[in-house]
């Protein structure tokens, strides 16, 4: 009978896993640019509708045939008297082909005007950048780069070409691309225009490409990205732009690698490079640039990956500077309320990620830290990424430290957690980073189930588990060690037989 089951949960399991890939793969057709383009054509030729509405009709049709069309320019081919002219039907096409016609021309400058253009046209949207690459765009551009590594400016906006094609198409780059944008940073190293150029194509390339990372990253890119930070720390978009890049050789996002070096790399950043101490004293050199600092907080959380990486941060002042960026958020008059925003979220994701070690929590707490995060998390309510990194950052305070769950209750910590849970029903991270919140205050200190409980946290917590489904086992372990009644599902009891049966 057992043995009958089976068989149907696997004939099952087949069906469903049959059915969800039909229907991924309906979802996901894709048609070319000139199916498109001929079906524009046609509505306005044999339906004789105007350009704007022969193009409206188009989209229309295919989208509700489940066509992706994020990979196509959705605008009128322009009219030509030969249909095989492909290259004169958009814009972009016309600008690549006069760039591939003039290639090989003796100055490099006569082409500054197309490249101009072709960047311009790819920072459009994603379906241009996607039609240049379909008509090999690439090596077009990867020539133009190449002649003109000897003009300060023919590099720059060549380098801008490069960059602006491969964003969002990292698989464009090649061992030839690879050397040549590491050449273009060691000889502009003290350009600092031409280095934010480089680097803004080195984060484009390695941006969920794994072996783009890899590669440039054994080739020397990471001493190149630390010294331009360090040599042109008063050029404030570089400075972010070389943080973000640094940042993106820690991610682990390419879906086709089982595993990656993310967690090598930030260890040579740090290491090898001294990555803590430039970001560190570059944010000292920002003060007052608010994106400059949020890019610089978001790179230090994702640096944070060992004990004493953590309390370096600490011996080196960034946890000091992070309570005072903080506290000085609450006066600021100058910022919007989306930069302060994103500036105090990345504040506590970095705070929450130095946290992981047990002597920065106690630092934290001696600082005032605990105060300064729910007043962030009161002030900004309304904020949900605020409201997640705020109780997650006192959820890993609490973890493990009886101290600190008194302070975190005595400055309405868990009333600010609940408050949280009111105003975003809807999301999913706050909800679970307050369930694991309120938890952590319990564990180890059962006195305080009583007063959370009577703030309302038990219909809150069953209100998350019965919406969002990732909150099914951390809020059912919450309303556990809250004492509340909850129905604890047992998933195998290792009966009925062994595995070889």
């Amino acid at each position: 009978v057992h043995a009958d089951c089976d068989l149907l949960n696997s004939v099952s399991i087949i069906i469903l896993f049959q059915t969800v890939h039909y229907q991924w793969k309906m979802a996901r057709r894709r048609i070319t640019q000139e199916t498109f383009d001929a079906a524009v054509r046609e509505n306005m030729e044999e339906f004789e509708m105007a350009a704007d509405e022969a193009l409206k009709e188009a989209v229309e049709q295919f989208e509700s045939q489940g066509v992706d069309l994020s990979y196509i320019v959705k605008a009128a081919p322009a009219e030509t008297s030969d249909e095989k002219q492909e290259a004169q039907t958009h814009e972009i096409l016309q600008v690549l082909d006069s760039l591939r016609n003039g290639k090989d021309c003796t100055d490099v400058m006569d082409l500054m005007g197309d490249l101009k253009g072709f960047t311009e046209h790819c920072s459009v949207d994603f379906a241009q950048r996607y039609l240049a690459a379909q008509k090999d765009a690439y090596p077009v551009i990867l020539s133009c780069c190449k002649k003109s590594l000897d003009r300060q400016e023919a590099v720059l906006t060549s380098t801008l070409a490069l960059a602006a094609l491969t964003d969002g198409q990292p698989d464009l780059l090649d061992t030839e691309g690879q050397r040549l944008l590491l050449d273009i940073l060691r000889k502009y190293r003290s350009d600092s225009a031409v280095t934010r150029a480089a680097i803004l194509a080195v984060r484009h390339c390695c941006l969920k490409h794994e072996q783009n990372r890899q590669d440039l990253v054994s080739a020397g890119v990471l001493a190149l990205l630390t010294a331009a930070i360090t040599q042109h720390s008063e050029c404030a978009e570089l400075v972010k732009e070389a943080s973000v890049a640094l940042r993106v050789m820690t991610f682990d996002d390419d879906v086709r690698v089982t595993f990656g070096h993310a967690h090598e790399h930030a260890k040579v950043i740090v290491m090898e490079h001294s990555g803590l101490k430039v970001l560190i004293d570059a944010a000292k050199d920002h003060l007052e640039n608010t994106s400059v600092l949020s890019e610089l907080c978001a790179t230090l959380s994702r640096l944070a990956v060992r004990n004493e990486f953590c309390q370096d941060i600490c011996d080196l002042g960034g946890l000091k500077l992070m309570m005072t960026l903080l506290a000085d958020s609450y006066e600021s008059s100058v910022m919007s309320l989306p930069e302060l925003q994103e500036l105090v979220r990345q504040i506590l994701s970095a705070i929450r990620a130095v946290a992981g070690n047990d002597d920065v929590k106690d630092a934290v707490a001696n600082a005032g830290g605990v105060q300064l995060i729910v007043i962030a998390m009161n002030r900004h309510i309304s904020s949900s990424p605020v409201c997640e990194q705020g109780c997650a950052c006192l959820s890993v305070l609490a973890l493990r430290k009886p101290s600190n769950c008194r302070v975190i209750m005595e400055n309405g910590g868990a009333l600010a957690a609940i408050q949280s849970m009111k105003t975003h029903t809807d999301a999913v991270n706050v909800q679970k980073q307050a369930c694991m919140l309120l938890r952590n205050l319990v564990s180890r200190m059962p006195t305080y189930s009583q007063p959370i409980l009577e703030m309302g946290a038990e219909a809150l917590i069953a209100q998350a588990v019965k919406t969002h489904q990732d909150c099914g086992d951390v809020g059912k372990a919450a309303l556990r060690d809250l004492g509340c009644k909850v129905e604890l599902r047992e998933l195998w009891t290792g009966k009925h037989g062994s595995l070889t049966n």
